[in-house]
């Protein structure tokens, strides 16, 4: 769920007049990579055209040159730093490679080898600065001005980092709360679902706490602060979620993880073809010419290109399917989960509530107590009211005018109908009901059941008298039973359940989707504390969720997967892949589609490999014509390309969801015990 500011237009306005250059200058550098990157694949492609087009080889060789220094720069600099730490990487293999490219003049291919290498780059830059972007603005939800009181009762407003564990706050309604609190007067329902991802408003008195980043609802609260600013709730979550960011083990690609290695190999052997036939008295021109020859074809572009089409092609696939993966390192991974973990509310759910059952006190008809209760809650903005009303209207039922609306935060709302006064509110309220030895008697069952099962059951009241019972609940969404079905086939576990929800709540929602395993009442520590403890027993963990709350569990685990319709900013900037369209199905064809992706990979790690070899070997027991050389280098990238290019092809998708489906189990499931 996304969560808007209701703070007054100027001061939001000023709010976010001070905050933007914070997030200018965390873009610009990401922004500037991407226009060097951009201009760059401009000047090849233009190099490209007018050489094909007949062009004096002075101007192709212009543009081409202009490419190197436009996309050639970064990474230079790049490997010229790791080379200043004593380490050698891909980044200055490229760059050398394109330098001996064009000294041959093979500018075409170096230029290539360029345009790669900064784009890549630049898309890295830009991820890595949107993601810190979007962790630093969670603490945009707790507002940086807070109501405070002073002994005398008086109002003064204050920055919240001045706020002093024991200071009383005020809290209006429709405001977010400045700071983790303990009500000392006043009461209201509280939208908490940025830290607990409840579904509902929590309905707060004196004695409750309330969390910094929430948001008040329609009653005035006074509170006392029992936390500073950076000991908030909303604070460790930031703080969470930085830290797992930044201590995750870095993933890699194939060629990333043997860059070094690769990288030091290639330089010294076309170093060592270089140097000892020159000590053995060949041409220089000619020695040349063949270690370079030697670096064009050991060069790791096809390796890479290997690599690349299949994950690329594949995220393209599936963004066509409604699933956003935001790089091939993520599509690469997917293939390796051996457990999936999801939130409840908002992820296997709809997050919206539905009537299911009316229950009327004896003599009363059904459509008559939803028709009241739905003409009180037209004047309500609470979840509870706007899910009555949408059952009312869907059945076709009349609703009469309701006159003098009154709301009790936290308790009930209630008007006059026709001359009565008609009161929707919580269970609690039955206990004061006048005639305890007829209706509530009868009706109390009903309340109990609801909630032992974690639907929420509203009471409404005539005259005072129990007129009825409304049950509410929030629906799983029809596709989580087979998606939990195919996800256990395919990782050879059984999918988790982890909730901030109450444990009827989760017992009845795993129940209907077939997961056995349920933790419930958790808090964002308490989820990344269950994350953590499945990968200590070695499991690969991809967790689906859709709130702040999530991001920090998001962050932890080895994947996370965002819910798109409803997912909160951070939520969808913290995980490493999106379902867009919010279809659970599509989760598991993408594991079985990563899986075919991967095995495309090592079917082009080995082309590449083997033409390399080939090369390679020949060039330095024999003679390699340059033009054989690049021809067979060239040959092995177009080879592998078009190979991987396959999966671009909608038949891809089918055959992923087929598989999907008809996987059996290879290992036993392991399962935690159920909470």
């Amino acid at each position: 769920m996304t969560l808007t500011s209701t703070q007054p237009p100027t001061q939001a306005a000023a709010e976010a007049v001070r905050r933007a250059p914070r997030r200018l200058a965390r873009r610009l550098w990401a922004l500037t990579e991407i226009r060097w990157a951009a201009v760059a694949t401009a000047l090849f492609a233009a190099g490209g055209v007018t050489q094909l087009a007949g062009a004096p080889a002075p101007i192709w060789w212009t543009l081409y040159l202009a490419c190197y220094v436009t996309g050639g720069w970064e990474p230079a600099l790049a490997g010229l730093r790791a080379l200043r730490e004593r380490t050698l990487d891909v980044d200055l293999l490229m760059i050398v490679a394109a330098i001996g490219a064009a000294a041959i003049g093979q500018v075409f291919d170096g230029a290539l080898l360029i345009v790669i290498f900064a784009t890549s780059g630049a898309l890295e830059a830009f991820a890595t600065a949107r993601t810190a972007d979007s962790v630093r603005a969670l603490l945009d939800l707790a507002p940086e001005r807070a109501t405070r009181l002073d002994t005398a009762g008086a109002e003064n407003v204050v920055e919240v980092a001045e706020l002093r564990v024991g200071d009383l706050i005020r809290i209006r309604p429709g405001e977010r709360v400045s700071a983790d609190a303990v009500v000392v007067d006043g009461a209201s329902d509280v939208d908490q679902a940025s830290i607990t991802g409840e579904a509902l408003p929590a309905a707060k008195i004196v004695g409750d706490e309330v969390f910094a980043g929430t948001l008040n609802g329609t009653g005035a609260l006074t509170a006392r602060v029992h936390r500073e600013a950076g000991e908030s709730v909303i604070a460790r979550i930031v703080a969470m979620v930085e830290e797992a960011s930044a201590t995750k083990a870095r993933t890699q690609l194939f060629i990333e993880k043997v860059e070094q290695r690769y990288s030091i190999g290639v330089v010294a052997a076309t170093l060592l073809l270089f140097t000892v036939p020159l000590l053995f008295g060949a041409d220089l021109q000619s020695t040349l010419l063949r270690a370079m020859t030697f670096m064009i074809v050991a060069s790791p572009c096809a390796v890479v290109l290997a690599t690349m089409p299949p994950l690329l092609s594949a995220i393209a696939l599936a963004g066509r399917h409604g699933v956003l993966v935001k790089s091939a390192v993520v599509m690469e991974q997917l293939a390796d989960t051996t457990r999936v973990a999801f939130d409840k509310t908002g992820t296997l759910t709809t997050g919206a509530l539905h009537v299911v059952d009316v229950h009327p006190a004896p003599g009363i008809d059904q459509e008559e107590l939803l028709a009241l209760a739905a003409a009180v809650e037209t004047r309500s903005e609470h979840p509870v009211g706007a899910a009555i009303v949408a059952a009312a209207r869907d059945r076709g039922l009349t609703l009469p005018a309701a006159e003098d609306f009154r709301s009790t935060p936290g308790r009930a709302v209630a008007a006059t109908i026709t001359g009565r006064r008609i009161e929707v509110g919580k269970p609690a309220l039955i206990e004061d009901a006048p005639d305890v030895t007829h209706a509530v008697t009868h009706l109390r069952p009903v309340v109990d059941a609801a909630q032992a099962v974690g639907r929420t059951a509203v009471v409404v009241f005539d005259g005072g008298a129990v007129a009825g019972v409304v049950v509410l609940v929030d629906q799983i969404r029809p596709a989580a039973p087979e998606t939990v079905t195919r996800l256990a086939s395919l990782t050879s576990a059984s999918p988790m359940l982890l909730t901030g929800d109450n444990a009827g709540a989760a017992r009845r929602l795993a129940d209907a989707a077939g997961i056995n395993d349920v933790h419930a009442e958790l808090l964002p520590q308490d989820k990344v504390d269950r994350v953590r403890a499945l990968q200590a027993n070695g499991h690969r963990v991809l967790l689906v969720g859709d709130g702040v709350n999530d991001a920090p569990a998001l962050a932890t685990a080895d994947l996370g997967i965002a819910m798109g319709r409803h997912g909160s900013d951070l939520a969808l900037t913290t995980a490493d892949a999106v379902l867009v369209r919010d279809d659970l199905t599509a989760l598991p064809t993408l594991i079985a589609l990563s899986r075919r992706a991967r095995r495309l990979v090592t079917a082009n790690l080995c082309i590449a490999a083997a033409f390399i070899t080939v090369l390679v070997t020949w060039d330095l027991l024999g003679h390699l014509p340059l033009p054989l050389g690049v021809a067979g280098h060239e040959g092995s990238t177009v080879i592998v390309g078009l190979n991987g290019l396959r999966l671009l092809a909608d038949t891809a998708w089918r055959r992923a969801s087929r598989h999907s489906t008809t996987t059996t189990p290879t290992e036993p499931t392991h399962r935690s015990s159920a909470r």
